[in-house]
């Protein structure tokens, strides 16, 4: 089960995110587990591989955004790298900031186990 402890011990800025979410706890953590539940991950990862720039910007945009509202800093980093690499449609290996991602991703989602 997730907890303010668990975010703050994987380094999301629990303070900011909270701000948000008008300081409810309850509703932080339902966002968290909210955004957790999709496979935006996978579907930026697709779109790299299939050098789908233009995909691939959207997604890791978006996903930058509900990181950002989120404070999930730890994850927020390497997509917000992507993101701006991506804005500029540059075509370059997009393997460490991924794999980065997707680790971060994973240990996120077992605290919320």
């Amino acid at each position: 089960m997730l907890t303010i402890e668990k975010l703050k011990a994987f380094g999301a800025n629990t303070e900011e995110g909270l701000k948000r979410c008008v300081n409810k706890e309850d509703f932080y953590l339902r966002m968290v587990n909210k955004a957790l539940e999709g496979d935006q991950i996978e579907q930026l990862s697709s779109a790299l591989a299939e050098k789908n720039l233009d995909k691939a910007f959207e997604l890791a945009h978006t996903l930058k955004g509900v990181l950002a509202n989120l404070a999930l800093t730890p994850l927020l980093e390497p997509i917000n790298t992507m993101t701006e690499l991506l804005r500029s449609r540059t075509d370059t290996d997009y393997s460490a900031l991924l794999l980065q991602s997707q680790s971060k991703w994973t240990e996120l989602k077992k605290l919320a186990e």
